[in-house]
């Protein structure tokens, strides 16, 4: 089989409307755009809803200190999460930290911190290293013997 010959399935792929080639075609004339009006004539700006406030009109403008103010886009954090029920496959008395969870293979990147959610249940001694613990796993973890030491926020991907 050659490349030339590979072909979608039946009904995948239907020929263009062809408008403006006569009465006969039945999209002649006007060429499907209707009677006059600013749609008719080809000049309608993109974004344009009919008179309508356009949604970049209606949306609220972000104010702020600063782009980290609104955390969209490149600036948005992304937090690896784990519940503690799924600490329970580390041994006793042993210090986890967000490196051996990425060696161990429970989450696959730190990005911008570690939280820790009390989901589960813990029954052994584990000394934990994150960023965030929700109440619930502090309590659960601390009620284990173990301990969580909480970790400085991460300040994003190092540049340069």
């Amino acid at each position: 089989m050659k490349i030339g010959e590979l072909a979608g399935p039946v009904g995948a792929r239907h020929a263009a409307k062809r408008v403006g080639r006569g009465i006969g075609s039945g999209h002649g004339k006007t060429s499907t755009r209707g009677h006059k009006g600013q749609k008719a004539r080809g000049s309608v700006r993109p974004g344009f809803e009919g008179g309508q406030t356009p949604l970049q009109r209606r949306m609220r403008k972000l104010r702020g200190i600063s782009k980290t103010a609104y955390p969209q886009g490149i600036f948005r954090k992304e937090y690896a999460v784990i519940n503690l029920g799924q600490l329970a496959r580390f041994a006793a008395g042993e210090t986890v930290t967000p490196e051996r969870l990425v060696e161990a293979g429970v989450i696959d990147a730190v990005h911008s911190g570690l939280r820790v959610l009390g989901e589960g249940d813990l029954t052994k001694s584990l000394t934990v290293h994150a960023h965030h613990f929700s109440k619930s796993a502090q309590q659960k973890l601390e009620a284990a013997g173990g301990t969580a030491t909480v970790l400085e926020t991460r300040r994003g991907p190092a540049r340069g």
